[in-house]
C-alpha cells in the first residue's frame, strides 16, 4: 500500500466511485492496520464518564452522570432510543458501537483538574476505556484534553466554556459540543443593547480560572462595543461560598450593572448575597435602575437562586423547552427515567456521546485517528440545536444559541428561565485565527499504542 493511500491522521483510506465518476474517501478499519490505545477486545467496549460529583459544580456534573448513563442505555438498544430517532445519521442502531455493548465506568473531578486528570489516567490505565467525556469546568477539560491527546484517547468535552478549550489550548484529540464565551457575548450584546441602552457602567465578578478569565474577556468586548464602561474586574476564587467582600465596592463603585462571572454553585451563592443582602436590584444608580447579568445559565443554577434570578438575562447552549424533535425526544427520554427535564450540561454530555459513537460508526475503527477523521468538518441535525458545523481547524461546534432571561412568573421549579431570543449561528461564529482564540496548534491525532 503507498504512503498516498493514507490519510493525514494516518487513517488507511481507499476510494468509493460515485454515480458521478468522482473518486471519494472511505474508511477501513484502521485496527487491522496499526495499534492504539485500549483497543477494544472480545464483545465489549468501554469509555469513563468523568464528572464533578461532589463541590462547587457537583449538581451539574451528576446531571451529565444521568444523562452519560441514559447514552448507553439507548447506544445499548434499551429504552426507547431517544435522539437516535432523530439524529441526521442514523447509523447507530441500539446494538452497541460496531457491534460491541457499551460499558462505562465514573470518576468524580472535584471541579479540580489535578484530581481530574488523576481520575481519567486510572480510567485509561486501570480500566482500559477507549474515551473519556464528561467534566464542568474548563479547567478540567483543558487538563484531561491534554492528558487524552499524550494518552492517544478520545476526549469528548462535556461543560466547558472557556474560549481555550478550542483557543490556545486546542488539541486533535479533544472536541467540543459545547459553545463558549466568545459565543456568549456576541449573542447578549445586541439583546443587552435592546434592553438596557448604551449608557451603562459594568462592574465584573470573575471566577479565577480560564473559564472565568475568557468569558469576562468576551462580555467586556461585546459590552464595550455597544457603548457600556468596564468600571472595574475583580477576581474571585471558585468556591468562595461567601462573596460579601467581593459585593461590597460594588455599591459605591458608580457602576450600574453587575456581571456575574461565575457558574454553579458559586453563581447561586453571589446572586443570592447581591439580591437578597445588598439589595442591589432595589437601587438606582446613574439614573438606571440597577441590573445583574449571568452570562452563562444552567437550570440547575436558576432553581438554585429561586426568585432571585428573575428578570436577569444570560445565555445557554440548550434549553428543555425548545420545540424540536430531538429536543422533544431527549426530554421524554430523560424524563420517563429521572422523572425532571435535563439541564443543558446534561445534554452536552448525551449528545457527545452519541456523536462519539457515531464517528466510530462511520469510520468503521475505535481508532482515535479514524474518529478525528469523522468528526472533522461533520455536519449534523436532530440534536437539539438545529444544524449544527464540527469545525475541523479546532474542533469547536457551531450552532444557535439561546438568550435566556429569570422568568418572573415560573409556574414550577423547571421553567424559572424563559427563552428570550435563537440567536443564529451566524452572529456567533469567528474565524479561526480570531483574536481571542490565537496561539495553540491543534496538532495532530496521537493513536497512542
Amino acid at each position: 500500500m503507498s504512503k498516498s493511500n493514507f490519510s493525514r491522521r494516518g487513517v488507511l483510506k481507499t476510494g468509493a466511485v460515485t454515480a458521478g465518476g468522482l473518486m471519494l474517501p472511505t474508511y477501513l478499519r484502521a485496527d487491522a492496520h496499526a495499534g492504539y490505545t485500549n483497543a477494544p477486545q472480545g464483545d465489549t467496549v468501554k469509555i469513563g464518564f468523568n464528572v464533578p460529583q461532589t463541590g462547587p459544580y457537583a449538581e451539574e456534573g451528576l446531571d451529565e452522570l444521568r444523562a452519560q448513563e441514559l447514552a448507553v442505555e439507548h447506544l445499548n438498544g434499551m429504552g426507547d432510543g431517544g435522539m437516535l430517532n432523530t439524529f441526521s445519521e442514523q447509523n447507530l442502531d441500539g446494538t452497541g458501537i460496531l457491534g460491541k455493548k457499551v460499558e462505562f465506568v465514573t470518576g468524580d473531578t472535584q471541579t479540580k483538574s489535578d484530581v481530574a486528570r488523576a481520575s481519567a489516567q486510572s480510567m485509561i490505565q486501570k480500566d482500559g476505556v477507549i474515551m473519556v467525556n464528561g467534566g464542568s469546568s474548563s479547567g478540567v477539560a483543558i487538563a484531561v484534553q491534554g492528558l487524552c491527546q499524550e494518552a492517544g484517547i478520545i476526549f469528548m468535552a462535556g461543560l466547558t466554556h472557556s474560549n481555550d478549550t478550542t483557543g490556545k489550548d486546542k488539541k486533535a484529540n479533544g472536541f467540543r459540543h459545547f459553545f463558549n464565551g466568545y459565543m456568549s457575548g456576541a449573542a447578549l450584546g445586541p439583546v443587552l443593547q435592546n434592553e438596557y441602552g448604551s449608557e451603562r457602567s459594568a462592574y465584573h465578578l470573575t471566577a479565577d480560572y480560564t473559564w472565568g478569565w475568557t468569558q469576562q474577556e468576551s462580555m467586556q468586548a461585546s459590552t464595550e462595543a455597544i457603548g457600556w464602561n468596564t468600571v472595574q474586574n475583580v477576581l474571585t476564587p471558585v468556591g468562595a461560598g461567601d462573596f460579601a467582600s467581593y459585593l461590597t465596592p460594588v455599591i459605591n463603585s458608580g457602576a450600574d450593572t453587575l456581571i456575574l462571572n461565575h457558574y454553579g454553585g458559586d453563581m447561586v451563592n453571589s446572586l443570592t448575597q447581591a439580591v437578597t443582602q445588598f439589595g442591589l436590584k432595589d437601587k438606582v444608580v446613574n439614573g438606571n435602575d440597577f441590573k445583574i447579568i449571568v452570562p452563562l445559565y444552567s437550570e440547575l443554577m436558576a432553581a438554585g437562586a429561586g426568585s432571585n434570578i428573575e428578570g436577569v438575562f444570560g445565555s445557554m447552549n440548550w434549553n428543555w423547552q425548545l420545540q424540536d424533535a430531538g429536543t422533544a425526544a431527549f426530554v421524554k427520554s430523560f424524563g420517563e427515567k429521572y422523572g425532571f427535564p435535563p439541564s443543558g450540561s446534561a445534554h452536552t454530555c448525551y449528545v457527545q456521546t452519541l456523536l462519539y459513537a457515531d464517528a466510530v460508526t462511520r469510520a468503521g475503527t475505535f481508532n482515535p485517528c479514524g474518529v478525528v477523521e469523522a468528526l472533522e468538518d461533520f455536519d449534523f441535525d436532530g440534536m437539539g440545536n438545529g444544524p449544527v458545523t464540527y469545525r475541523g481547524a479546532d474542533h469547536q461546534c457551531f450552532k444557535d444559541v439561546l438568550v435566556m432571561k429569570g422568568s418572573e412568573n415560573p409556574t414550577n421549579q423547571y421553567d424559572t428561565l424563559e427563552i428570550v431570543e435563537v440567536t443564529p449561528r451566524a452572529q456567533v461564529e469567528y474565524e479561526p485565527d480570531h483574536p481571542m482564540f490565537a496561539g495553540g496548534d491543534l496538532g495532530e491525532c496521537n493513536p497512542g499504542a
